[in-house]
């Protein structure tokens, strides 16, 4: 098994790569040695901000990323990062504009470099659209999570046991967003009500898509054959859940530069390490070692889905998003270590026979 460092060297190696092309950049813009340092410290700073957002992200991703084969999670640290990279963090923001402005992408990728404050306002002006897509694709990630009648591991016990019970109700995860959708258009301002509505459909549309193709190509026993076509769709399902992560990532670096290639280096150098993490946390098996960590990752990302509809009717900062999802995570890791210290207690306490009783056990 590789040592730690060795998952994250190509994620280094990219990170100097980035580097390198970042103080061509300063270099570009300001023509100075000062002004080099300050675009490195504005890259530097949305890579960790990105890695430490995205760690809900990581987790789920080796959900995913543990059934599927050797070669596709090649493909996903490959053409993933690539999709990431250039997809999530350039394309796709000039896609908005373009939409948006109804400009076409070269007029996009214009205002982009060389009038980058009108970039930065034209894709801000999105962001109830992006708010109500990923709120909805998240929410119903996070609910598909746990309203599940087959559950039977549960981390915020009084909870999660009752929305497990919920699950034998079909479809009633489409049914809390849909309501939820429904809800915030009330008080979204209502020049943007119909377009958040219309967003929100698309995110419930899109994780339904991306859900029913990973479904029809899902491989029974009988059918091993189509193992590589279920990765296939496990590896969509992937850039998508991604494509919802970045979107509040996008839209915050702004308050640090309105540079789309400083913004796009940043967010890709963090969007690698969490690549790194996710093949780390697949190989170590940790999601087993750690019982309530995927539980974590899953309230946090229910966490992110409200908040980025939340962020449709009022300002929520960056900074916000990022902690809430590190705290759930960080008390899930927490409550993972007692759980695996009481196994190993009782263990031990088996093999050098009965101990005094403390009491009734307590059910998780």
């Amino acid at each position: 098994m590789r040592r730690t460092l060795g998952y994250f060297k190509g994620s280094f190696l990219f990170t100097a790569a980035g580097l390198a092309l970042g103080a061509l950049v300063g270099w570009r813009n300001h023509g100075t040695a000062a002004g080099v340092a300050a675009t490195l410290f504005v890259i530097a700073v949305l890579g960790v901000l990105e890695t430490s957002i995205s760690f809900d992200n990581a987790v789920v991703n080796a959900t995913v990323l543990r059934d599927m084969t050797p070669v596709w999670r090649r493909r996903f640290l490959t053409w993933g990062i690539a999709i990431a990279v250039f997809g999530m963090r350039i394309a796709f923001p000039l896609v908005v504009v373009s939409v948006v402005a109804w400009v076409g992408p070269l007029e996009a990728l214009r205002l982009a470099v060389l009038e980058p404050a009108e970039y930065a306002r034209i894709l801000g002006s999105a962001h109830v659209l992006l708010g109500a897509f990923g709120g909805a694709f998240l929410g119903m990630v996070c609910l598909r999570f746990f309203f599940d009648a087959e559950k039977d591991v549960h981390w915020v016990a009084w909870i999660e046991r009752r929305l497990a019970r919920l699950g034998q109700v079909e479809a009633i995860a489409l049914a809390v967003v849909m309501v939820v959708l429904w809800l915030f258009s009330r008080i979204v301002p209502a020049p943007e009500a119909h377009g958040f509505l219309a967003a929100g459909v698309l995110g419930l549309v899109t994780f339904i898509a991306v859900d029913g193709i990973g479904a029809a190509m899902k491989a029974g026993p009988e059918r091993m054959r189509d193992v590589h076509r279920a990765s296939a769709a496990s590896f969509l399902y992937l850039e998508v859940l991604d494509a919802s992560f970045s979107f509040d990532g996008v839209i915050g670096a702004f308050a640090l530069t309105n540079d789309l290639f400083v913004i796009a280096i940043g967010l890709g150098i963090g969007a690698m390490f969490v690549r790194s993490l996710t093949v780390l946390l697949v190989d170590r098996g940790t999601l087993g070692s750690y019982r309530y960590l995927e539980h974590g990752a899953f309230w946090a990302i229910g966490a992110l889905a409200i908040l980025m509809l939340v962020g449709t009717v009022v300002h929520v900062p960056e900074a916000a998003t990022g902690l809430l999802g590190a705290i759930l995570i960080g008390l899930s890791l927490w409550s993972s270590v007692r759980h695996r210290a009481k196994e190993a207690a009782a263990v031990a306490g088996g093999e050098h026979g009965p101990s005094p009783s403390t009491g009734p056990a307590v059910a998780e």
